[in-house]
């Protein structure tokens, strides 16, 4: 189990930490697994996949590295990390959407004025 405080690992038994001296939560030393590995956090991944691939590339592999913190986060029992690291691949796969879109719509208008210009 991990101390919320200073994210030590302990013994599951363990009622204060072993670095800082917290005391650990009863629910986490109740069973041999903690509630932390039951927790589901959606990562994101699949947005961040698709903002690479379609939007923007350098803010979609932003994303993804977000995304792929999520899940070795929640095994480690740090579901508030791992629900920053969820918002945080949300938040840039949308930034890369919006990148994307902009890009698509300065093109276009950059096309459609020197169609204009030449003809």
């Amino acid at each position: 189990m991990y101390c919320p405080n200073c994210a030590q690992p302990n013994v599951d038994s363990a009622l204060t930490c072993s670095r800082c001296g917290a005391s650990l939560p009863t629910q986490m030393y109740a069973s041999s697994s903690t509630p932390a590995a039951y927790e589901k956090v959606d990562n994101n991944l699949v947005w961040a996949i698709l903002a690479t691939l379609f939007c923007c590339l350098p803010t979609g592999i932003v994303a993804i590295v977000y995304a792929a913190q999520v899940d070795s986060k929640v095994s480690a029992g740090d579901v508030a990390g791992a629900r920053q690291s969820a918002r945080n691949a949300a938040t840039w796969s949308w930034v890369s959407l919006g990148l994307g879109l902009l890009f698509i719509l300065l093109y276009f208008g950059l096309v459609a004025f020197s169609i204009g210009l030449s003809g």
